[in-house]
């Protein structure tokens, strides 16, 4: 279904609780964001993620003003419902939606989410009626465990809906999803695996470590820096294999989780990055480089569970 080797996130886009600015340190214009997305619909890199969470909405904002240029059938919109943001009558779902799609420009969603697991019983099956009046194409939930997936998908099942996507945290440092077997049954269960963070905000870039950390006080500076010196022996990996196949560090992180079978999400805020993340996609790591990767990302003992994730073990 989503032929897309990546999609194109948008976090640290815009301003506000939740935005680019307070937790990435980011100020991006629309301006500066029109290149970036340009430069990636001219590449072929057409699937955007966001949510009406990120920044209040003024992530889908700018999104949806920078794909306005474009026949909405050149792109495919991946947004969510949050639901510690949701609003007290029976149509909260709708109402976060509606305001989702005012903001993008448009009248369907390709994929929906919901964005976490507060209760699974009660917002799934919400999803359902608007599947079938055509507003949404895809259901997807992000932040649940294996329980809730399977959860999930029986009870949209229940109502003649596929459960289409899982969207997890996961990445070299942060692998729950992959060792609770989530992983597996996704790939078993026909669920695209839509991992995020899959470069942990940019620590797994090669631009940071401990002569070098993350400026300033945004939640990113506050969360990392502590955990660079743990990093050096990974970081010098990702450094080492970057220059045998010429590409940035980047790549050799995004193609380690591409080649477990997802489809990651890349957080994009400059133009450059277009052209690091098509090397990701086409480039092939070997099962050694693979395992050496994850023995020294093992070794280091970090914690990059964020505090809205859920211990997936449990």
């Amino acid at each position: 279904m989503f032929d897309a080797k990546v999609a194109l996130g948008t976090w640290s886009w815009g301003s506000g609780k939740n935005g680019g600015d307070q937790v990435f340190g980011n100020h991006l214009t629309q301006t500066d964001l029109q290149a970036v997305v340009d430069s990636a619909m001219a590449n072929g890199l057409n699937l955007w993620d966001t949510a009406a969470a990120y920044g209040e909405g003024s992530s889908e904002t700018l999104l949806g003003n920078c794909l306005k240029p474009y026949n909405r059938d050149e792109y495919f919109l991946s947004t969510k419902f949050t639901p510690v943001f949701a609003g007290s009558g029976d149509d909260a779902v709708e109402q976060m939606l509606a305001g989702s799609l005012k903001r993008l420009h448009t009248d369907y969603i390709d994929l929906y989410w919901i964005h976490n697991s507060d209760d699974v019983e009660k917002w799934t099956p919400k999803l359902i009626p608007l599947v079938k009046k055509g507003v949404i194409k895809h259901v997807g939930v992000s932040n649940h465990n294996l329980a809730q997936v399977k959860r999930a998908n029986e009870i949209l099942k229940a109502g003649g809906v596929k459960l289409d996507a899982v969207q997890n945290h996961y990445s070299l440092l942060y692998r729950q999803s992959e060792n609770t077997g989530l992983l597996d049954y996704c790939h078993q269960n026909g669920i695209t695996f839509f991992p995020y963070m899959v470069l942990e905000q940019g620590v797994l870039t090669g631009k940071h470590d401990t002569a070098h950390p993350f400026e300033g006080n945004s939640a990113r500076a506050r969360t990392y820096n502590p955990m660079l010196p743990s990093l050096n022996e990974l970081l010098a990996k990702l450094i080492e294999l970057a220059n045998n196949y010429h590409v940035a560090v980047a790549d050799i992180a995004t193609a380690w989780v591409i080649q477990k079978g997802t489809t990651p999400i890349i957080g994009v805020t400059k133009q450059h990055y277009i052209a690091d993340t098509k090397h990701a996609i086409s480039l092939s790591l070997t099962p050694d480089e693979m395992k050496a990767l994850e023995t020294l990302a093992d070794q280091a003992q970090v914690n990059t569970r964020a505090s809205w994730e859920q211990n997936m073990n449990k």
